[in-house]
């Protein structure tokens, strides 16, 4: 199958599920139909599929990943020894694990083509991603708390495992607990990563963005954990700073500059 026949079948299929969706026209253009896709996958609420949806589903996605390309830890260049600072879209990052700023539900951005990094990186790692994670609530028996972390499979996605944590919501004034809790992040982030015997985790801004945390106080708190942590832990785990925006990209090199890792100076 082309990419084009894999996307259209894949539309159809997820259109059955939706029966108020039964006469919806599919749109003749790639980019339409593209978004159509991925907001069918964004609302699908966490089910299994067919062995045929999903054999179609991770080839289409893998070629998509693929086409906007594939960086490699290995073709990074540190910062300092085991610090990286990269700019670019996170689901095409190959590493062992990469952080998704997750909501309390743990189940994904249900908003059609939203453009969070929750979205994203379920809409690249496939359809299994939501079911995993509704797996994991599950068990659980009740959302996930501020500043802790899941880890799951990164399903489709060049990485190996995805970490999940809920990040604190600003509102009105930063406060010294969500500072606490931003940390809490980082830290449950790097314990989980060690357990899983992870050598190499990408964190993205967590918090930023559609929670408020300003960008520059959680830039200091992720630097400051990371470079604690692996201080305090001696460990050999290697740190991507992962960032999307020019902002962000400056103030984590003003601050990546002036900090040393292996003595905890600022």
């Amino acid at each position: 199958m082309t990419q084009t026949e894999r996307r259209l079948y894949l539309i159809q299929e997820l259109l059955k599920e939706q029966p108020e969706y039964a006469g919806l026209k599919i749109p003749e253009d790639e980019d339409g139909q593209k978004r159509l896709l991925r907001s069918l996958v964004n609302i699908r609420m966490p089910r299994p599929a067919s062995p045929d949806f999903l054999a179609v589903q991770d080839a289409y996605l893998k070629e998509e990943i693929r086409r906007k390309g594939i960086t490699d830890i290995a073709d990074l260049q540190p910062v300092q020894d085991g610090v990286y600072l990269w700019q670019g879209d996170i689901t095409t990052l190959r590493c062992d694990a990469i952080v998704n700023a997750a909501n309390s539900q743990m189940l994904g951005c249900f908003v059609p083509c939203h453009g969070c990094i929750d979205n994203a990186i379920h809409t690249f790692a496939g359809i299994q991603l939501r079911l995993a994670c509704a797996k994991l609530m599950e068990q659980q028996g009740h959302e996930e708390e501020t500043g802790r972390a899941k880890i799951t499979p990164a399903f489709n996605l060049p990485c190996r495992y995805v970490l999940h944590t809920v990040g604190p919501v600003v509102r009105r004034r930063l406060t010294e607990k969500d500072e606490e809790l931003l940390a809490s992040c980082y830290q449950s982030c790097l314990e989980l990563a060690e357990e899983n015997d992870i050598r190499s985790i990408a964190f993205c801004c967590i918090s930023t963005g559609e929670f408020h945390f300003p960008n520059e106080e959680a830039a200091k708190i992720a630097v400051r954990t990371v470079r604690d942590y692996q201080k305090g832990a001696k460990s050999k785990i290697h740190v991507i700073f992962n960032v999307f925006k020019e902002k962000d990209l400056n103030i984590y090199r003003k601050l990546l500059n002036s900090v040393d890792f292996s003595r905890g100076l600022v």
